[in-house]
């Protein structure tokens, strides 16, 4: 396990470095477009993009992808897993593309499409919108074959042991849209020219996203070449997606409704849940996505040997650092959520408003945050397994309750209720796969866990109490304004992790002695200025 610790701190702290970059990316945002039309347009058309990602690329691909190539690297070495890799690449392609040019002429023509929906009702400001958000999405869709590509790509240099880079691949694309803000500030570009410049930034970044990993497998031998011959495993991997493919199609079909629902709502609720989003999704990135990136091969390999004991431990040491680390995150980032949303965000364009309006949304998305990262793995479990079919009525059951509940915030006018949407559904799914993985072996059940959710409950519930002691504290002795909220920030966090960290020791939390063991090679290794065997 601690060749697998190591792979997650090197994880870990790549994410860091482009999820603290993707924030910097939505503050930016925020202060030049601030929650105004323009920037929810924006959102919704990126979200688009990014969904068929999740549905071609890092989602029903990728998982069908790393327990096939890992079947092929166990039988037939590299020359077999780099031709699979070719050959999957190909269709991909092929596929990505003719979908790009199906949403790109479909958006194009969606002035049509809206005028008959105004005359059958709908407002002219949502009209307005939507078809901004189509405009926009025109621009942006060609993003999706670069990032789907970079899916794939990341997804076979992690299966051969090679982490850092495809963590570090994100890094790309913030930068160039950092860069692409950045320059149409320096310009004084109008709104909307500023808005298209921000678009070629996003198309810049895919594409640096997809070269990056591409370049790492190069590198390690893959020559790439078009080849669109099939063979079994690439009849494997296209039957274990069909039912993925669902599954992620109800996964996206559920979060662009809720964007429109966002969209039509009013001008801010598809910004504000989209920068809430992006804050909660640094300690999902950090921690989750980085456990989930180096269990998930390992446990493949597992499934593709037939140890299940094997697969069975690593998957509830994975599990166990998941919740360690999120549970105390998600009460963290819920109590501090005002200060951390004006330091991040209140300037420029992003008004005190705007403040008040996110707060109580980043809260209750943390609320669900360790539910998320639950699901993240569970998920994993299943695809290692190459089941593929529970994952499809988890999210079916999912986006029953999200369209129920969404719809109710309509009825409502609620974006806070969007919020909880999201989170109640996703609770939904976590109980689903887990009562799912359970009857796959006592191994993979919730039991083993139960010692050390208890203890990781109680840690998370006393420094929750520490962090709004001292928040009160810091209240009463510092004046308003960001002053206060930076110091409680800088002072509040550190302080918190030391006091989950010490509590942890003293109730013996589960896999300590490998954190230790973690630690102290790192100081030989330091003290040594060699690296170990």
């Amino acid at each position: 396990m601690s060749k697998s610790l190591k792979n997650i701190s090197i994880v870990a702290f790549a994410t860091v470095i482009s999820r603290v970059l993707g924030l910097v990316r939505e503050i930016v945002v925020a202060a030049y477009f601030g929650t105004a039309a323009l920037n929810s347009a924006f959102v919704s058309a990126f979200t688009l993009p990014n969904l068929f990602r999740r549905l071609l690329g890092e989602g029903a691909l990728t998982a069908a992808f790393v327990p096939t190539m890992s079947d092929e690297l166990e039988s037939r070495q590299r020359d077999g897993a780099f031709a699979l890799l070719s050959k999957v690449s190909t269709r991909l392609a092929v596929v990505t593309t003719a979908i790009v040019a199906l949403g790109m002429l479909t958006f194009a023509n969606a002035e049509t499409a809206l005028a008959l929906l105004q005359r059958a009702g709908m407002s002219e400001d949502t009209g307005r919108r939507l078809l901004l958000g189509a405009d926009l999405a025109v621009i942006l869709f060609p993003y999706m074959v670069f990032v789907c590509l970079a899916a794939a790509f990341s997804a076979a240099c992690q299966i051969l042991g090679r982490f850092t880079e495809p963590a570090l691949s994100p890094i790309w694309l913030n930068l160039a849209i950092i860069g692409a803000l950045l320059l149409g500030g320096a310009l004084a570009l109008a709104p909307l020219a500023h808005m298209h410049l921000l678009c070629a930034g996003v198309l810049l970044g895919g594409f640096l996203q997809m070269i990056v990993p591409a370049g790492v497998l190069v590198r390690l031998g893959w020559r790439p070449r078009f080849d669109l011959r099939g063979d079994e495993k690439v009849g494997e991997i296209a039957r274990l997606m069909g039912p993925m493919v669902i599954g992620s199609a109800i996964y996206l079909i559920n979060i662009v409704v809720q964007r429109l629902v966002g969209l039509s709502l009013n001008d801010n609720a598809a910004s504000v849940l989209n920068l809430s989003n992006r804050v909660m999704e640094l300690p999902i990135g950090v921690f989750a996505a980085a456990i989930a990136t180096v269990v998930f091969p390992l446990i493949a390999r597992h499934a593709a040997r037939g140890d299940m004991v094997a697969l069975g431990a690593d998957y509830q040491k994975g599990m166990r650092l998941v919740l360690l680390l999120n549970v105390p995150a998600a009460i963290g980032l819920a109590l501090l959520s005002e200060p951390i949303t004006r330091v991040l965000f209140q300037r420029g364009a992003f008004h005190a408003s705007d403040t008040a309006l996110m707060t109580p949304i980043l809260a209750i998305y943390a609320a669900g945050l360790p539910f998320l990262s639950f699901t993240s793995l569970a998920l994993r479990g299943f695809y290692a397994l190459k089941d593929t079919g529970t994952p499809v009525r988890a999210a079916v059951l999912s986006f029953i309750t999200n369209l129920v509940l969404s719809v109710v915030a309509v009825r409502v006018d609620s974006t806070a209720m969007l919020a909880a949407a999201t989170n109640i559904a996703v609770v939904v799914q976590a109980v689903y796969l887990q009562i799912n993985l359970s009857k796959k072996g006592a191994a993979l059940g919730f039991a083993p866990l139960l010692g050390s959710v208890v203890k990781i409950v109680v840690a998370s519930v006393i420094m929750g109490a520490c962090v709004w002691a001292g928040a009160r504290g810091l209240d009463a002795v510092i004046a308003a304004g960001k002053g206060r909220d930076l110091v409680q920030l800088i002072a509040l966090i550190p302080a918190a992790c030391a006091v989950y960290a010490a509590l942890l020791w003293a109730l013996k939390i589960e896999g300590r002695e490998d954190v230790r063991e973690l630690v102290v090679r790192r100081l030989r290794r330091t003290r040594g200025g060699g690296d170990e065997g």
